[in-house]
């Protein structure tokens, strides 16, 4: 009677318990759920009934439905064919607690479409190894079964074009396939234990088998016209390509042939290249370019990209034509065309219309219009370069200038719009002065002459000395400034204070990122050899940001250390900040930095996250710190995802030993929240903006005061 109380309180114990539980439980579920949406493949659990109790995004898409409509609602059998109902059934029957691995289903989503699937269990049990709970993996087959069957395609169509012979070493045919039957008109019966030169025409000596073999031997394989002859002696043409089977390297094993029959095929070559080809130069002729404008056009909208159409015209062709006769002007239209095949991509096209107009056909294009029609502009510069070059004919050397009009396009444009588009703005840039290009579109042309102007001023502002490193503060939890990252800084006598936002992309694209990046690492070293003088600090760091384009320089290890033997420092105060755009080749970078790295100098990944640095790579180089990008630090408390982002980081670089270091930090509840996430370390406007060296120094001194009184 007296214990009732106690009883009670028990009862709102476990009830609390209960709760608790519960909400860890469908917390954790949560967790589950988002973990399983980022993997590769489909996830799904059922409730008692058979229902969906939670799906993952791959599978509601695979389904075509949404969580309303699944969840307590269907079951997977209501997704799949007949035949898979069945076979599910069946192999939940035999299978044990209804575990099950790779049965191979086909699902039926709700727009009818077919996927192929690989459905698995996974189970949780507990000690005694009762199961707990189940958990479903569903892997998208559809792929590998639609590769197979283009397999499938190609194999019967190699089969029907190309007659295929397998001979042992010593050219004794071992196997045909039919189409080789038919070619030759021998049996397989009748040509298994033979040699191959039974089906030599007697044009054929036997000098030519040896050469051809010879020839396998040392390169592994041959191709070329032979003339051979059917059982019923008929002669034909044909093309055959022959590759030796090695097992090991200096051991072969067999060898296989491809025999086509082109008897008939090289006239129509022939008439082909007569058709789509310039008979001087063997460049695509105007025919060949419509049409090859009329596939990019249709393209171009899908992907989002744009083109360009550049207009050749030769400034002073009929001059060197009339001077140094004709026999020369075809030698020089020959090697233009050879140095335009040379100026441009190997995805272009470039044809020549007729007499000294040309046409060069670009796409895939960025898909900002001012951005591609900077591409654009590169790329008629390095022709504008080529061409003007000196051409030596014979004892005589002259030169011949050219003019080129620019026409830019998105797809879905007439072609015969285009090229006299292209034409039209030619001629514009032969009346400002010849050697030039222009655009046709006036603003497109505005907007190249502003950003050639400004890549001018940029020489300029290089040459004489215009540039300056300012110094962002770096501070640890404390609010100590323990360290600075060095910023390029343009000051213009015409356009005042300009920062990098406004010309760092011109600087990459026309290679002047290698003399900026260079002037402020030897400004950041010797202002670290300045501060070793100073006990407040000597003890600092300097990051300086190192480009793709300068990093990947051949010579940039040795000019490193000249750089820091030159000045003197100690390597440990520098830091080289790179980016993640240059992880492709992670062999040569690991092992650039590596040689870097046992100078003293560190390392930081500036802006992690915004490029696809996998975990793997980041174990393997000899990182010192990760920067989290300033876009999440922004956003982290306004968007989940990059509150998720910015936490798996700081996360990821306590695993690896990392430091860990937050920009664009501008708030306290921005500071505050980093610091509670795990990261010690800050730079952004909530502390200081770039500043100058002795703006930079007069914090740092006010600050040391502070401290010590």
């Amino acid at each position: 009677m007296y214990n009732f109380p106690i009883e009670k309180e028990k009862e709102k114990e476990k009830e609390k318990s209960f709760f608790i539980l519960t909400e860890k439980l469908e917390k954790l579920e949560a967790e589950i759920n988002f973990l399983y949406d980022q993997m590769p493949f489909g996830s799904y659990s059922l409730a008692a009934d058979g229902t969906f109790a939670s799906v993952d995004s791959h599978v509601l898409s695979w389904l075509a439905s949404t969580q309303e409509e699944l969840i307590g609602k269907k079951k997977l059998g209501d997704f799949l064919t007949n035949n898979s109902q069945e076979k599910l059934r069946t192999e939940s029957a035999i299978a044990a607690r209804s575990e099950f691995s790779g049965i191979e289903l086909d699902l039926l989503s709700k727009d009818g479409a077919i996927r192929h699937i690989s459905l698995s269990t996974s189970g949780l049990r507990d000690a005694a190894g009762q199961l707990l709970s189940c958990r479903y993996i569903m892997f998208d087959m559809t792929p590998n079964k639609q590769a197979q069957e283009k397999l499938r395609i190609a194999a019967t169509a190699l089969e029907s074009v190309a007659g295929i012979c397998i001979t042992d070493p010593d050219g004794v045919i071992l196997q045909v396939n039919k189409t080789f039957t038919r070619l030759t008109g021998y049996t397989g019966q009748e040509l298994r234990g033979k040699s191959v030169q039974l089906l030599s025409s007697q044009s054929v000596e036997q000098e030519n088998y040896k050469l051809i073999f010879d020839a396998i031997r040392s390169n592994g394989h041959w191709q070329g016209e032979i003339h051979e002859r059917r059982k019923d002696g008929h002669p034909f043409v044909g093309w055959l390509n022959i590759a030796a089977i090695k097992p090991a390297p200096g051991i072969v094993s067999y060898y296989v042939g491809f025999l086509y029959d082109i008897t008939h095929s090289s006239a129509q070559e022939e008439i082909k290249r007569l058709a789509f080809y310039d008979s001087l130069t063997q460049l695509p002729n105007r025919l060949h370019l419509e049409n090859r404008l009329i596939r990019v056009l249709a393209k171009l909208p899908q992907s989002g990209l744009r083109g360009a159409l550049l207009f050749i015209d030769l400034d002073n062709f009929k001059t060197i034509n009339d001077s140094k006769g004709h026999a020369a002007g075809d030698q020089l239209l020959i090697e233009i065309g050879e140095r335009l095949r040379h100026s441009v991509r190997h995805e272009d096209t470039v044809a020549r219309l007729g007499g000294d107009e040309f046409v060069v056909l670009v796409s895939d294009l960025n898909a900002s219009e001012v951005e591609a029609a900077r591409q654009a502009m590169a790329i008629g510069r390095e022709i504008l370069t080529s061409l003007a070059q000196p051409y030596q004919f014979l004892d005589c050397e002259f030169t011949c200038t050219a003019s080129i009009g620019v026409c830019m396009f998105e797809g879905g444009e007439s072609p015969k719009a285009l090229l006299q588009n292209a034409d039209m703005a030619m001629y514009q840039a032969k009346k400002g002065g010849r050697n030039s290009l222009c655009f046709f579109n006036e603003e497109m042309q505005i907007a190249v002459a502003s950003y050639s102007k400004l890549e001018q001023e940029l020489r300029c502002a290089l040459r004489e000395h215009q540039l300056e490193v300012y110094f962002e503060p770096q501070l640890n939890s404390e609010g100590k400034i323990i360290a600075a990252e060095a910023l390029v800084r343009w000051r213009s006598p015409e356009r005042g204070m300009i920062l990098p936002n406004d010309f760092i992309k011109i600087a990459e694209d026309t290679g002047l990122i290698i003399g900026i990046g260079l002037f402020v690492l030897q400004t950041a070293c010797d202002q670290i050899k300045a501060w070793e003088k100073d006990a407040r600090t000597r003890d600092l760091q300097i990051a300086v940001n190192v480009s793709a384009r300068q990093f990947l320089q051949v010579d940039f290890v040795s000019l490193l250390i000249d750089v820091i033997t030159t000045s003197g420092i100690n390597p440990a105060r520098l830091k080289l900040e790179l980016t993640e755009s240059m992880m492709h080749d992670i062999e040569a970078t690991s092992e650039k930095m590596e040689s870097i790295k046992k100078l003293g100098v560190s390392f930081a990944m500036d802006d992690f996250g915004t490029g696809y640095s996998s975990l793997s790579s980041l174990t393997r180089l000899p990182l010192n710190q990760l920067k989290i990008d300033q876009s999440f630090v922004h956003n982290m408390l306004l968007k989940p995802s990059d509150a998720i982002v910015v936490q798996t980081i700081i996360g990821m670089a306590h695993s690896l030993n990392l430091e860990v270091i937050a920009e664009g930090v501008e708030t306290q509840e921005q500071r505050n929240f980093l610091l509670l996430n795990g990261c010690a370390l800050f730079q952004g406007y909530f502390f200081s903006g770039p500043l100058s060296i002795c703006d930079f120094e007069a914090l740092l001194f006010r600050q040391k005061s502070s401290h010590s009184s």
